[in-house]
């Protein structure tokens, strides 16, 4: 399997996917959703991107016995527990930053992240991407580096370990930009 990063540029269908995916999930997993969030690069508009749809489902609790079994049904294959990747300054607990991961058993690739509302990784790519839609400038040099970084054809893991540092430097300002803005989570 090729591990290397290819990005494309910006798909009108990505919101129209994330509708159906969203319905698969909320269809899936009933009233143990509290939201469903489109995330992730293909979810700011005009953003190059991987062409994998990011979703993350919020849930009460990291209830993995009463979550994946459904998630299965619906085409969904489980990647695990994990933990996201944690900036840095970030305090508290590590689990704070545990998630269910799964990515879509065949079609159109998805990854879905469930995490647990009011935890800093549930809000962290609610930020992080309404700080992207709101600074096209920002965006546009995100895109940039992703760009950059796969020009070099490097694996996926390296992409990533590359890139977080990066979404951090952006984070920060998305931080300071929601103190000055009230953003919060709707």
């Amino acid at each position: 399997m090729d591990r290397r990063v290819t990005i494309v540029e910006p798909k009108a269908s990505w919101p129209t996917e994330f509708g159906t995916i969203s319905a698969a999930v909320r269809d899936a997993v009933g009233p143990l959703t509290l939201r469903i969030d489109h995330i992730g690069s293909t979810a700011v508009p005009g953003l190059p991107a991987k062409d994998v749809i990011d979703v993350q489902l919020t849930v009460a609790a990291l209830d993995r016995a009463r979550l994946a079994p459904p998630l299965i049904r619906a085409g969904f294959v489980e990647q695990g527990i994990g933990n996201d990747h944690r900036p840095p300054g970030a305090t508290g607990p590590d689990d704070d930053w545990r998630k269910l991961f799964f990515q879509a058993g065949s079609g159109r690739p998805v990854n879905l992240h469930v995490r647990v509302a009011g935890r800093p990784n549930q809000r962290y790519p609610l930020l992080f991407r309404d700080y992207l839609r709101a600074h096209p400038q920002s965006a546009a040099a995100y895109a940039a580096l992703k760009r950059a970084l796969a020009a070099l054809g490097i694996d996926r893991g390296v992409y990533a370990d590359v890139k977080d540092p990066a979404c951090d430097l952006i984070f920060i300002a998305a931080e300071d930009w929601a103190s000055q803005t009230g953003w919060a989570l709707r």
